[in-house]
């Protein structure tokens, strides 16, 4: 592993904990050259995974792409960085362990805004809002009205 700060190609692992409920190793490192400690990630590398839109253009799953749109939805609410990783590490589990190649946008949406429902109802909304491609109020009407169906008044 090279220093991200000398290049040198010679370090010594102080430190190795699981992370990601087992899913990845964190790795605290040290640069025998420099002396400066940096941290390091592995993870099991998968089969990639392939995201077949609507109107059937593919692209590679981007793990990033979803934290992005999972921030937007979730900005200034009270749901913590650790949060929309833990939703995006969980769709991720779930699209490897269900498919072996290519995943239709669909599934990836629909279960998005299911694990959205249970972190933050307003996230959900504006998330649902974006991925079914709301034209009016009454849009936003009839997805609120389940919510506030099941929903006791004052929570």
């Amino acid at each position: 592993m090279r220093c991200p700060f000398c290049r040198a190609d010679n370090d010594r692992v102080t430190d190795s904990r699981a992370g990601d409920e087992g899913a990845t190793i964190r790795r605290r490192r040290e640069c025998l050259a420099c002396r400066r400690r940096f941290t390091t990630y592995e993870r099991v590398e998968r089969q990639a995974l392939t995201v077949v839109k609507k109107e059937g253009q593919r692209d590679p799953f981007d793990r990033d792409k979803i934290r992005r749109g999972l921030a937007k939805a979730c900005w200034k609410r009270p749901v913590t960085e650790d949060d929309i990783e833990a939703v995006v590490t969980a769709l991720e589990g779930e699209l490897y362990g269900t498919f072996e190649g290519d995943v239709p946008s669909q599934v990836i949406g629909e279960r998005l805004m299911e694990l959205l429902k249970d972190l933050d109802q307003v996230a959900y909304v504006r998330f649902a809002s974006v991925y079914r491609e709301f034209k009016d109020v009454r849009d936003f009407v009839d997805e609120l009205e389940p919510i506030l169906n099941e929903t006791p008044r004052g929570h």
